[in-house]
């Protein structure tokens, strides 16, 4: 089974291997990313993070409880380069949002039975079962690929310059991060990934070592000298 819809703001892709696996448990995923978009975008007035940032609610819900404990410990583990909450803009959690969305999808299609799929949200991976093959676009040259990987059962996140420019900030000046071209990060889940992968971004060139030494983490980066830096365990595939 393979589907692909626009969610969240990026094209999402599910292809699932198992044989006549059924479509409803691909409708809920869908469903569900469209309910973490209305619920928790930043750029939709309606929505609960928008509510809690301007004092409408007094406390968040569930869900958002959990994402902003998560998006605390980055910050206080990135000595503050990661943060959420900058002076003079709103509350945006987008940076957690995505990858731990898309690994909450990814669980419900593993206890609806699926054994071997692989989900892609705008670029960010994660593989169920494998090996699966995945690439890593060059952090310059739209149409080529500087890494290819094999993963099972882990997820991959790049956070770059070459999509969105200077979006991702230094917290600790307020300033664009521009240490780096490109940081892809490997972890067991894509909730780690994504988030490592952007708080290590923030942090320039010191977070290249700073992702490695996390738990379980491989890293490829690509510095603002065009250096390529990689961890002993980066799965490239052979």
């Amino acid at each position: 089974m393979r589907r692909v819809e626009h969610v969240m703001g990026f094209p999402v892709s599910v292809r699932i291997d198992d044989e006549d696996f059924p479509e409803a448990p691909v409708d809920g995923l869908f469903a569900w990313l469209r309910e973490v978009d209305a619920r928790f975008s930043p750029f939709r007035p309606d929505s609960e993070v928008s509510r809690l940032d301007r004092g409408e609610q007094a406390e968040p819900g569930p869900d958002l409880r959990e994402v902003l404990e998560l998006c605390e410990e980055y910050r206080i583990a990135s000595g503050g380069a990661f943060d959420v909450r900058l002076p003079g803009r709103g509350l945006d959690p987008c940076a957690v949002v995505k990858g731990w969305s898309v690994q909450r999808a990814a669980e419900r299609l593993k206890a609806a039975g699926a054994r071997r799929f692989c989900l892609n949200a705008g670029g960010d991976v994660v593989a169920v079962g494998g090996p699966w093959r995945v690439g890593v676009r060059h952090p310059e040259q739209a149409g080529r690929l500087c890494a290819v990987l094999d993963l099972t059962d882990r997820a991959v996140a790049t956070s770059a310059r070459y999509a969105r420019g200077d979006h991702i900030l230094d917290a600790r000046t307020g300033r664009p991060a521009t240490g780096l071209l490109s940081m892809t990060v490997v972890a067991p889940t894509l909730t780690e990934a994504d988030a490592v992968a952007t708080a290590a971004f923030a942090l320039g060139p010191e977070g290249v070592a700073w992702a490695a030494s996390r738990q379980a983490c491989e890293v490829f980066a690509v510095d603002a000298d065009r250096r390529v830096l990689r961890s002993e365990g980066f799965p490239v595939a052979a």
